[in-house]
């Protein structure tokens, strides 16, 4: 096929047969979907979110035991329980770190590699790509804005230009509204190591997704996906890309109850964002465990418009690489009659 040619970069680094990753989600990517993707040939990450860390040991145990494929652990750098799990990867030997959050220490980078795990880091601007490889990292994910959860200030069309452009020295793997075959076909033209997809996986027939958040994906318009405001740079709110329903009307709630609380100093900044932190993660499960679409979080990438029916797993990583070859072959086409005589 051709397409295994553009494979080659992400298949060595990853060590899997297709370079197509999902997302970390929190509630979402358990060892079931994660063993499950990892099975059919992709690579899977386990969110570690604000997962205490014998249940976070259980779960990446749980994991090793469903597939032998290779997979990755994502670690969010703000999570109160950050500096433990770190410890606990380390311990266990995992093959791949994956720091998301904030931008990792260059001491916290080295002591994943010295415990031999590849790190890979998130990159939402051109001057942090290029700090995290100075830091170490072994590979990047340019994540645009368009992508649902926590997103970066920059659309993906620009991070193309100025990063993967213009860096050779690491993979580049790419996320952010990607959810069909022919995009990731001109993705990996344009010098990806692979993708990345989020919304696209919550319709899997294997993701444990309350029905009624699935639904509620499946109804949806890529305009739908919005992202949060930050009201007041006082309060430095990453933004959040999801459905809008009365639970986005709470966090606006929330962030002008936590700025009140600045003003009159009964609150500080980091105890603030932390009682962000702490809304996302139970309104996320408000929709993803309980089903509560109306109250809870719908994080949703603009992809969401996409997508509009569940299927088995394998199926869907069946399709993206299929969809993606006859895109290939269909501008080998066009190159071949501009070439010929």
């Amino acid at each position: 096929m051709l397409i295994d040619r553009f494979f080659e970069t992400g298949r060595e680094f990853l060590g899997c047969h297709y370079p197509i990753m999902c997302g970390a989600m929190t509630w979402v990517s358990d060892p079931k979907l994660v063993s499950t993707i990892g099975n059919a040939g992709g690579f899977g990450l386990l969110a570690g979110g604000n997962t205490p860390v014998d249940i976070f040991e259980q779960q990446i145990v749980e994991t090793q035991e469903l597939t032998d494929r290779p997979f990755g652990v994502n670690l969010i750098t703000l999570a109160p329980v950050y500096n433990d799990q770190l410890a606990l990867v380390c311990k266990l030997g995992c093959q791949f770190v994956v720091f998301a959050g904030s931008i990792p220490k260059k001491s916290e980078i080295e002591k994943a590699k010295r415990c031999g795990a590849r790190v890979i880091c998130f990159a939402s601007t051109a001057p942090l790509a290029h700090s995290l490889i100075e830091r170490g990292a072994d590979a990047l994910i340019l994540e645009g804005s368009e992508a649902g959860g926590h997103i970066g200030p920059v659309a993906l069309s620009v991070l193309i230009q100025q990063i993967l452009f213009n860096v050779d020295s690491v993979p580049i793997f790419i996320a952010g509204g990607i959810a069909t075959g022919r995009m990731m076909a001109h993705l990996l033209m344009m010098g990806a190591a692979g993708i990345q997809m989020g919304t696209r996986f919550i319709m899997a027939q294997e993701c444990m997704a309350h029905a009624k958040f699935k639904e509620t994906f499946r109804k949806a318009k890529a305009k739908d996906a919005m992202a949060t405001p930050q009201f007041d740079s006082r309060l430095p709110v990453i933004p959040v890309r999801a459905l809008k329903n009365e639970g986005s009307i709470e966090f606006a709630k929330l962030q002008l109850e936590l700025l009140s609380k600045l003003d009159n100093n009964l609150i500080d900044r980091h105890e603030a964002q932390y009682k962000v932190e702490e809304f996302w993660v139970g309104a996320l499960r408000q929709a993803v465990i309980e089903g509560d679409v109306a109250r809870g979080s719908l994080m949703a990438g603009q992809s969401v418009g996409l997508v509009d029916k569940i299927q088995p797993l394998n199926e869907i990583i069946d399709e993206m690489v299929t969809d993606a070859e006859s895109e290939l072959q269909r501008l080998k086409g066009i190159f071949n009659r501009h070439d010929a005589p």
